[in-house]
């Protein structure tokens, strides 16, 4: 990781949503004890066991949490892009992180340290229900995503998973894949092969187009009543 200093990051973090209820002062307290780093396509940003220093928050590009596998075949548990956090829980557990983290493409992440965090937590009363929030979400979203690997069929996932990024409304829409299908087939427990396979039988039924990485939904209500059979 290659450590910036270009970038004014009281002004970065007072553009996060998660932070605008601090006020000035707390806001360059905060960033006195935050870094920010410029992180490589496929480089590393922890090992699952390691220490936590703090809260990362991507600012730009995307970052893979996941739980590694001794057979390759990691199990991805969240996707993080901007305006994502991650490695929170840890920091207040002070305990090691439980996952991976993974750079998908170059991306700019800011890390807050624990002890910084700690104490503007507890300075501000909004800071702290904004952050019991976002755990609270990042929780429902991992009970949504077990039930979704768990309780549905293979073309129940993947339909699920194309079904909740249509735009508003929308019935036919397209969706740019922002990553590989072999992590997009972990995120819904799939195999690959497995994800391939489901994706060409939508195409075959006339469900959806696929054309490299993006992928039409022609009628995405019908898709729905497809998968609930």
């Amino acid at each position: 990781m290659i450590l910036e200093t270009r970038h004014s990051i009281p002004e970065i973090l007072s553009r996060q949503p998660l932070f605008r209820v601090l006020g000035g002062m707390e806001l360059v307290a905060l960033s006195q004890a935050t870094l920010e780093y410029r992180v490589r396509h496929g480089e590393m940003l922890f090992q699952k066991g390691e220490a936590a220093r703090g809260m990362h928050l991507v600012v730009a590009g995307q970052v893979k949490l996941f739980l590694p596998a001794d057979n390759g075949s990691d199990k991805v548990v969240l996707m993080a892009g901007p305006g994502d956090s991650f490695g929170d829980e840890s920091a207040f557990l002070d305990k090691p992180y439980p996952v991976a983290a993974e750079a998908c493409k170059e991306s700019i992440v800011l890390l807050l340290d624990k002890a910084a965090l700690i104490a503007a937590v507890e300075a501000n009363a909004a800071l702290a229900r904004a952050i019991m929030a976002r755990l609270c979400t990042r929780f429902c979203d991992l009970v949504e995503n077990m039930e979704t690997c768990v309780q549905r069929s293979s073309d129940q996932r993947v339909v699920h998973y194309l079904t909740q990024l249509a735009p508003a409304q929308a019935d036919a829409f397209e969706v740019r894949l922002d990553t590989n299908k072999q992590t997009i087939a972990s995120q819904l427990n799939l195999a690959p092969e497995t994800f391939s396979r489901v994706l060409g039988r939508l195409a075959k039924a006339g469900f959806i187009r696929v054309h490299g990485r993006t992928i039409t939904v022609m009628q995405a209500n019908a898709l729905r009543g497809y998968a609930a059979g």
